[in-house]
C-alpha cells in the first residue's frame, strides 16, 4: 500500500509546483523559476512527437507498475515509484495540455520540472541496486 501512496504523492507534489509555476517568475543568479513549454522530452528530444512520447509512456507506466507489484527491497520501491509518479505526472501533461510544464531553469542545463528529477532519482536508485546486486 505505501508503494501506490508514495506514487500518488509524487504525482500531487509534481501537479501543485507546476501549477504554481505559472504565478511565479523568479530570477536570482543562475536560477530562473518560470513556465517553459516542453514539447519533446528530455534535452528537446522527439520535440513536437507527443503521441510517441505518450505511448512511451505508458510503456514505461505498464512496465513500473510490474515491477512495483512485485518489489520486495524498500529502495526499489522507492525507485519505482518515484519513476511511475513522475512518468503520471509527465504524463498528465501530455494529454491535458500537449506539453510538458518545466520551469526550473539553471539555464546552463535544460529546463525541468519536479517529474523529471524524481524520474532520474529513481532511476539513479535502481541502478545503484543492480550495480551493487541488492536490487
Amino acid at each position: 500500500m505505501k508503494k501506490w501512496i508514495l506514487t500518488f504523492l509524487v504525482v500531487i507534489l509534481d501537479q501543485l509546483t507546476k501549477s504554481y509555476s505559472n504565478l511565479i517568475d523568479f530570477d536570482f543568479w543562475l536560477l530562473s523559476i518560470r513556465q517553459i513549454k516542453n514539447t519533446g522530452a528530455g534535452f528537446g528530444i522527439l520535440k513536437d512527437y507527443r503521441f510517441l512520447l505518450i505511448f512511451i509512456s505508458i510503456i514505461v507506466m505498464f512496465i513500473a507498475i510490474y515491477y512495483l507489484i512485485n518489489a520486495k527491497n524498500k529502495y526499489s520501491i522507492y525507485g519505482l515509484s518515484f519513476i511511475l509518479g513522475g512518468t503520471i505526472g509527465n504524463l498528465i501533461d501530455r494529454i491535458f495540455f500537449g506539453y510538458v510544464r518545466d520551469f526550473i531553469d539553471f539555464g546552463f542545463w535544460p529546463a525541468f520540472n519536479l517529474a523529471d528529477s524524481f524520474i532520474t532519482i529513481g532511476g539513479i536508485i535502481l541502478v545503484y541496486l543492480l550495480i551493487t546486486d541488492k536490487i
